[in-house]
C-alpha cells in the first residue's frame, strides 16, 4: 500500500518547470518516445550516462573548454567525466566577466536583526578577485590549500570564490568547532593561509575569535599568513584571470562528521561538484534566476557548499550567521517573508523543534515559498503533516539525503511528482540508487543497505593522506565490491520513493531482526515531554537488547507512566521487537562538532568498548553518564 499523497504540483507548475524543459530537450535529441514520467527519464539517464550528463552540462550553461567526450566508462575510481574539459568553479558561480554579473548575489543576515546586507553580483565578483589577488601575492596557487575558520557570511563566500578562482583548494570549519577539532582537520592539509574574522555571534552571545586564532596558528606551521577577507563593496577591481583546470582538479576538502571515527578529509573535484549541484538545483529544486535560496547551515557542513553553488544558477543566496531560534523560534520565518525566500531549507531536527514549540510559520508571510528542503536526519511522517498544516499547503516538500561523501544527494525531491507522506520522492537523475539485502540482491518494500551501483561525477577524487586509496576503498567498496555502499539503512518503496531508517552501522538487531533507529525516534519524540531520543544495543552473553535513552524537556521527569506509554506506543505503532528493554533519562547526548548525535559513541560506551571518535565530539564529557550506566548494567 502506497503512502498518502500530501501534495501534487499543478499542471501549470509542471509545464513551467526546468525539469519539463529538460525532458523535452532529451526527447527531441535522443528519445522521441520518452514519456513525461520522471521514472522513465531516470531510467534513460542511467542507460545513456554520457548523453545525460552532456545535456545537464549544456542545459545549465557551464562555462568551460572541452571536446565531445563526456564519459569514459570504468569503475568508481577510473571512470572519467569530461576527461578533456577545463573549467573553473568560481568562474561558473560569478561569471567569466563583469558583463555576465547582473542582479543580487547575496543577502547577508544575522540573528541580531540588523539591516540585511545586499551584495550584487558585480560587487561579489570584485570581493572574490581582490581576495584572489592577495593570495597570489603570497605565492598561493594551483593545488595550495586555503583554510577558513568562518561563520556563514559574506566573508566566507568571497574567500571560497577567491580561492577556487586561482585553482587553490578550499577547506572550512565553522567557529563552533573547538580548537582541537579545527587543528585535527586542517593540520594534515598543511594550509598556506588561514582565513578568519574577528568574531561572530550565536544565541545572543558575541564570540571573539582573535584569541583562538593565535593558538590555532601556532599549531599550523605551514601557514604563510592569516587573512581577513576585504568585503568593501566599492574596492578596486583587479584583473585576475580564472584558472581553468581539469574536471577532477580538487576544489574542496570536506570532513566527515566524526560519527564513526576520526574525521576523514574528503577531496572533491570542481567539475563533479558543479555538475551535480547544477542538476540538483535546476532539475530537482526548480531553481531559476528569479529565485532566492536559503538553507540554515554552518560553513562546516556540506550544505553550505550546496547552498552557495546556487549562484551558478543565477539565483540570490541568503546567508545567515547565528542561531536559528534566537531571539525566538520564528526568527527565520520573519526573514523568509521579508526577503521573499522561494527555497527554504534546514535540518529535520529544526522542523521537529518548531513543531514541538507550536510554531506556525503560516502565521508569517509565506506567499513566496515554493520549495521547503529538509536533510540531516530522516524527516518523520508527522513532520510532513506539520508542514502541510502549519507552513503552507501548496509547497514542494523536498526531503533530501546524501552527505559530505558526495557533496550532494543520492535521493531527493522531484518538482513534477507528488509528495508522499514520510517518503523522499526519488533517486536523483543519473544516480543508480538501490536498496540491497545482505546477499547483494535488490529489494523493494523491505529495508536494506542503500547503494549506488554505477559511477557518478561527484564521487570523491579521493581522501586526503590516502596515497594508495586503501581508506577510500574500505569506506565505500568493501561491503559490496565495486558498488558504493553509503552506510544508510533504507527502504525503496513500490512507487519509487525512499525511506531512510538511520545509519546501517547503528541499526538495532534484537532477536536477529534489524531495526532502524529513526523508526523508534519518530514514535518517542512525538511525546511532548521528550526533547529527543537515542537508541543503542546492549550486548550481553551473545544477546542484544534495546536501550532507549531520552532527553527530557526542562522541569519534566521520566515517570513510570511515561515509560509505559512509550513502550505501548512502540508496540502498537512499530512491533514488539521495537520495545526497549530499558528506557533511561540522560542529561545530555554526545554530538559531533557538526551537531549530529553520535549513536556509535553511546553504543560503545554502554558496552564497555573504546569510543574511537571521542576527539570528534563537541561535548565528550557527556559520555561519562553512558560509561557509568553501562558499568552498572554489566
Amino acid at each position: 500500500m502506497s503512502a498518502e499523497v500530501m501534495w501534487a504540483p499543478s499542471a501549470e507548475r509542471v509545464a513551467a518547470s526546468n525539469l519539463t524543459r529538460f525532458t523535452q530537450q532529451v526527447r527531441a535529441k535522443y528519445a522521441p518516445d520518452l514519456s513525461d514520467r520522471y521514472a522513465d527519464l531516470h531510467r534513460w539517464s542511467l542507460a545513456h550516462r554520457g548523453d545525460f550528463w552532456r545535456e545537464v552540462w549544456d542545459f545549465c550553461g557551464v562555462t568551460d573548454d572541452r571536446d565531445g567526450v563526456v564519459y569514459a566508462p570504468g569503475d568508481f575510481r577510473s571512470a572519467g567525466w569530461l576527461p578533456n574539459a577545463r573549467l573553473n568553479f568560481a568562474e561558473n558561480l560569478i561569471g567569466p566577466s563583469p558583463d555576465d554579473a547582473a542582479g543580487f548575489a547575496l543577502m547577508a543576515n544575522d540573528e541580531a536583526g540588523t539591516d540585511t546586507r545586499m551584495i550584487d553580483r558585480v560587487e561579489l565578483r570584485g570581493m572574490a578577485l581582490r581576495f584572489a589577488a592577495r593570495l597570489m601575492a603570497l605565492g598561493v596557487g594551483v593545488g595550495d590549500r586555503v583554510a577558513g575558520l568562518l561563520p556563514n557570511g559574506v566573508e566566507a563566500v568571497a574567500a571560497m570564490l577567491g580561492t577556487t578562482a586561482i585553482g587553490a583548494v578550499w577547506a572550512c570549519c565553522s567557529p563552533d568547532f573547538g580548537d582541537a577539532a579545527v587543528v585535527e582537520r586542517f593540520g594534515p592539509l598543511a594550509p598556506a593561509v588561514l582565513v578568519t574574522v574577528d568574531g561572530c555571534q550565536y544565541a545572543g552571545k558575541r564570540i571573539d575569535l582573535r584569541g583562538r586564532v593565535a593558538g590555532i596558528q601556532s599549531q599550523l606551521p605551514s601557514l604563510r599568513a592569516v587573512l581577513t577577507p576585504d568585503t568593501d563593496q566599492a574596492g578596486p577591481y583587479p584583473n585576475v584571470p580564472f584558472v581553468r583546470l581539469p574536471f577532477d582538479h580538487p576544489a574542496f576538502v570536506l570532513f566527515s562528521s566524526g560519527t564513526t571515527g576520526p574525521p576523514k578529509g574528503i577531496v572533491h573535484g570542481a567539475g563533479g561538484t558543479l555538475l551535480q549541484h547544477l542538476k540538483e538545483h535546476q532539475l530537482h529544486c526548480d531553481i531559476s534566476p528569479a529565485d532566492t535560496v536559503f538553507f540554515h547551515t554552518t560553513t562546516g557542513w556540506m550544505m553550505w557548499n550546496w547552498l552557495v553553488s546556487a549562484l551558478a544558477s543565477k539565483a540570490t543566496v541568503v546567508v545567515y550567521d547565528g542561531s536559528p531560534v534566537h531571539p525566538d523560534p520564528a526568527m527565520l520565518w520573519r526573514m523568509q517573508g521579508e526577503q521573499c525566500v522561494t527555497h527554504f531549507g534546514a535540518g529535520a531536527r529544526y522542523y521537529a523543534a518548531l513543531q514541538k514549540a507550536g510554531v506556525r510559520p503560516a502565521d508569517h508571510e509565506v506567499h513566496s515559498l515554493r520549495c521547503l528542503l529538509s536533510t540531516g536526519s530522516p524527516l518523520l511522517p508527522e513532520q510532513f503533516d506539520w508542514v502541510y498544516q502549519h507552513v503552507k499547503p501548496d509547497v514542494h516538500l523536498a526531503s533530501i539525503s546524501g552527505g559530505s561523501d558526495i557533496v550532494s544527494c543520492f535521493v531527493l525531491g522531484v518538482p513534477t511528482e507528488p509528495v508522499r507522506r514520510g517518503e523522499i520522492q526519488a533517486a536523483g537523475l543519473g544516480m543508480d540508487v538501490q536498496v540491497w539485502d545482505d546477499a547483494g540482491n535488490r529489494v523493494v518494500g523491505e529495508a536494506g543497505e542503500l547503494v549506488c551501483a554505477s559511477p557518478f561525477p561527484s564521487r570523491p577524487v579521493g581522501f586526503w593522506d590516502d596515497p594508495d586509496g586503501a581508506k577510500y576503498q574500505a569506506a565505500y567498496f568493501d561491503r559490496f565490491p565495486g558498488v558504493w555502499t553509503h552506510g544508510d539503512w533504507a527502504t525503496e518503496t513500490e512507487t519509487g520513493g525512499f525511506v531512510i531508517h538511520g545509519r546501517s552501522d547503528t541499526t538495532l538487531n534484537p532477536g536477529g531482526v534489524r531495526i532502524g533507529t529513526a523508526d523508534l525516534y519518530r514514535q518517542v519524540e512525538a511525546f511532548p515531554d521528550v526533547v529527543e531520543a537515542l537508541a543503542v544495543p546492549l550486548r550481553r552473553d551473545g544477546d542484544e537488547r534495546i536501550v532507549l535513552f531520552v532527553r527530557m524537556q526542562p522541569e519534566q521527569e521520566l515517570t513510570p507512566d511515561l515509560v509505559a506509554d512509550i513502550k505501548g506506543r512502540l508496540r502498537a505503532n512499530c512491533s514488539p521487537r521495537h520495545v526497549p528493554a530499558f528506557v533511561v533519562a540522560a542529561p545530555d547526548f554526545p554530538r559531533t562538532v557538526s551537531g549530529k548525535l553520535s549513536e556509535l559513541a553511546v553504543r560503545n560506551a554502554v558496552n564497555g568498548q573504546p569510543v574511537t571518535n571521542a576527539a570528534a565530539l563537541a561535548n565528550p564529557a557527556a559520555l561519562g553518564f553512558f560509561h557509568e550506566w553501562g558499568r552498572a548494567a554489566a
